[in-house]
Parts: structure tokens; sequence; C-alpha cells
């Protein structure tokens, strides 16, 4: 019984540090860049548009039309990849900074007599 007494004690003692907090004063300091005429303008000229930025249904690829091709888009991807491959390579990129590439033979076998 005595264990119960000694553990609710302590266990009261951090829950009243625990809540010791004040709260914090709300700060409003923001200050606006727009009149609210100008917003409610730019709101007017989106629903002409038939477009809302802060919908959640906003689509801003819905009338995206690409001027490159499939073939110029995949090259410039391979491209990419290989050097990003590169740069997280094994040696965490060093070789891939390297001013000049270090010519290694590569061998076929795993051991060979010399």
């Amino acid at each position: 019984m005595n264990r119960k007494a000694i553990f609710a004690v302590i266990a009261a003692a951090f829950a009243g540090s625990a809540a010791a907090q004040a709260p914090e004063a709300f700060k409003d300091d923001f200050v606006s860049t727009l009149t609210r005429q100008q917003v409610q303008g730019d709101l007017i000229a989106f629903k002409k548009a038939g477009v809302n930025p802060w919908s959640g249904t906003y689509e801003p690829l819905k009338y995206f039309k690409s001027t490159r091709s499939r073939d110029d888009v995949t090259a410039e991807y391979i491209a990419a990849r290989a050097e990003v491959a590169a740069a997280t390579a094994e040696d965490s990129g060093s070789s891939a900074r390297r001013p000049v590439a270090i010519d290694r033979a590569v061998s076929d076998t795993l051991a060979a007599a010399r």
C-alpha cells in the first residue's frame, strides 16, 4: 500500500510540473501586400478563366501542351539519370566530380595469375 501512495505522489508531482506552462499570446503581425479589392479582382479573373489555384480540384496541367518531342525528353531523362547514378555511386560521387577521369582497366576474370 505504501508503494501505491508514493507512486501517486510522484505522478501528481510530474503532472503538476507538466501543466505549469502559460499559454502564448497570439501574434497578429501579418501585413498584406494586396488590398481587399485586388484580391477580389484576382478571384473574379480566376472565375472568368475557369481556374481557381486555391481549389482542391485545381489541375494546372489540364490545358498543358508540350513544345518538345517525346524523344527529346527521353534523351534528356537518360542523360540526367546517368549523371545522378554517377553522383550517387558507391564512392558518393567523388569520381564523378573529378575533373579528369582515371582510365581503369577492367578485366573479365576475378583473379588472374601474374
